[in-house]
């Protein structure tokens, strides 16, 4: 193993997961405003908001996020949209870690207890207050756990983006291996960092469930 080798790329590779991390935030905040919409379509009464945010979770759900950066970044300008790489990116692992966030977020909602809502209802709080006052207060804490797999699967998910030419981590690590030959050091260097960012992310999830943790 050419240690020498790691320690010289070490800081051309933080500066590559910086990008990751950067990415995998602005997907993150895109992802959860689009599963708060389509968890929120999901569980309307109206059948056409409900069939809305069905088809947007089943066709991101169903194909690989591969396909739809793919669709994105280069069937875009097909039909006039033109996107540099970063922002396709970060679009396309938006949407697709959403509609995973979706199905957390709506199965949150619907484990609070009934009793709560009908309670509330009782005691003269409309729909919308009971949704924010009682309903979303405790869905929020059985939601932690699971937006936080999906957040450490959308980190290690950010990878796919080296397709489309985003200077990331994984697209770092095989321009280097293109120029040393050196494929074991190589992702060696950029495997060490992304356990070090899931391990980030995962102490952080761990701190907020036990913060907010339900007896």
């Amino acid at each position: 193993m050419d240690l020498s080798l790691m320690s010289r790329v070490f800081p051309f590779f933080v500066e590559a997961a910086l990008v990751t991390l950067e990415l995998t935030a602005l997907a993150l905040v895109l992802g959860l405003f689009a599963a708060a919409l389509a968890a929120a379509a999901r569980l309307s009464k109206s059948a056409i908001l409900r069939a809305v945010g069905s088809v947007y979770v089943s066709l991101f759900r169903g194909t690989p996020c591969l396909i739809q950066l793919f669709v994105l970044y280069f069937g875009g300008p097909q039909v006039g949209i033109n996107l540099d790489p970063f922002a396709a990116g970060v679009i396309g692992l938006g949407l697709n870690i959403g509609a995973y966030m979706a199905e957390s977020i709506r199965g949150a909602v619907v484990a609070v207890d009934r009793g709560q809502t009908e309670a509330a209802r009782t005691i003269g709080f409309s729909r919308l207050q009971t949704l924010r006052k009682v309903v979303l207060p405790q869905a929020a804490r059985l939601m932690i756990r699971p937006l936080g797999v999906n957040t450490v699967a959308l980190l290690k998910g950010s990878a796919l983006v080296s397709t489309i030419s985003v200077v990331e981590l994984t697209y770092t690590a095989q321009r280097f291996i293109g120029s040393t030959y050196k494929p074991f050091e190589i992702f060696g260097v950029a495997a060490l960092l992304y356990m070090a960012m899931v391990y980030a992310v995962a102490r952080i999830v761990d701190m907020l469930d036990k913060r907010f943790a339900i007896a």
